[in-house]
């Protein structure tokens, strides 16, 4: 594997070099970091109560550069602080999240390498808030938001109110492959009148002792500069590989935010999952119980002092519903969250 990258990674260079410098354009260095003041005020795990501190939970550098009009490339790294309340002495170690070609086309681009799937990239987008939260999908570990392989995104009209979003990738999200299976990925975007947008997303992704996973999802959204909303249902159903009943985990969530004055804005959200999710104990900077059905709440206020800079108080609450066995504590975490862009 590592041959076979760095023979395309000199391919790729090589090509590079041979074009005029005239066709290269100048590249671009980028990026965002958002962090935060927490403090467990409480928590289903009794030993985490009362703790708090700061941390990094994302920290994205950015280098863009264009070949030719039609060729682009990017190149990202991601660092953050661990996320389980217990590896304190971990530093923030890089990782490559993204790593890719793109070739435009009229409406249509062709990317090669590790660039983001299509799972969550447009509720993300509408949603707008990453620096608080993660989209449902990602919370619940219910896919990945890299992939290495090759997608085909577009719109099919010249008016694009019709897109589509398809790859073919690991299925390791920004690890390396480690079996023979791969995963398969669509999303197809209406946008029929102006702010409103509906999505329909499919994932099956192939893994070995027929343990194969595959995701329904559907959105829609409303926005206006000074308003937006949305609302989404989804379904992952994870084959067992034996007898045993298949695991299916279903979600469903709603958000809003509104501009209150020029330089504040305020947003709230919702997720209620109808299922144990036997992963949720690995959900990073608010771990779940894996013993109960969850209600999510989240309120913030977003103020933007400066251009590029955000100062956003928030609260997250997880209300703990049917369980296996006893129920869990509810999970409170008031932050205050700094989020900047360069």
């Amino acid at each position: 594997m590592t041959k076979w990258f760095h023979g395309v990674l000199s391919l790729l260079l090589l090509i590079v070099a041979a074009r005029p410098a005239d066709a290269q354009q100048e590249g671009k260095i980028s990026g965002y970091m958002f962090g935060d003041y927490y403090y467990v005020a409480a928590d289903h795990v009794p030993a985490f109560e009362k703790q708090n501190g700061f941390w990094f939970r994302r920290v994205y550098v950015t280098y863009d550069k264009g070949l030719s009009p039609e060729f682009t490339t990017r190149f990202r790294i991601e660092m953050n602080s661990p996320g389980d309340f217990g590896a304190t002495s971990i530093k923030l170690t890089p990782i490559v999240k993204d790593a890719y070609v793109k070739w435009t086309r009229t409406r249509q681009n062709i990317l090669f390498g590790m660039s983001a799937s299509p799972t969550w990239e447009v509720v993300e987008r509408i949603w707008g808030y990453r620096s608080v939260e993660k989209t449902p999908l990602d919370l619940q570990r219910m896919g990945g938001s890299r992939d290495f392989g090759i997608a085909f995104q577009g719109a099919v009209d010249p008016n694009k109110k019709l897109n589509y979003h398809f790859m073919f990738g690991n299925g390791s999200d920004t690890g390396s492959e480690v079996d023979k299976e791969k995963k398969v990925y669509l999303s197809l975007t209406a946008a029929p009148v102006k702010g409103l947008t509906i999505e329909a997303y499919t994932d099956w992704e192939g893994r070995p002792a027929d343990k194969d996973r595959y995701v329904f999802q559907g959105f829609i959204s409303y926005e206006r500069p000074d308003f937006r909303a949305g609302a989404q249902i989804a379904q992952q159903t994870r084959k067992s590989g034996t007898t045993a009943p298949d695991t299916k985990l279903r979600l469903a969530s709603v958000f809003a935010a509104g501009k209150l004055a020029p330089k504040a804005w305020a947003l709230v959200r919702f997720d209620r999952t109808f299922d144990l999710n036997p992963d949720g104990n690995k959900i990073p900077y608010i771990p779940f119980a894996t013993n109960a059905k969850s209600s999510l709440f989240i309120v913030g206020l977003d103020l933007l002092p400066v251009k590029d800079v955000h100062i956003i108080p928030n609260i997250e609450a997880v209300v703990y519903g049917s369980a296996v066995g006893p129920k869990p504590g509810n999970d409170t975490i008031p932050r205050l969250t700094l989020y900047y862009t360069f």
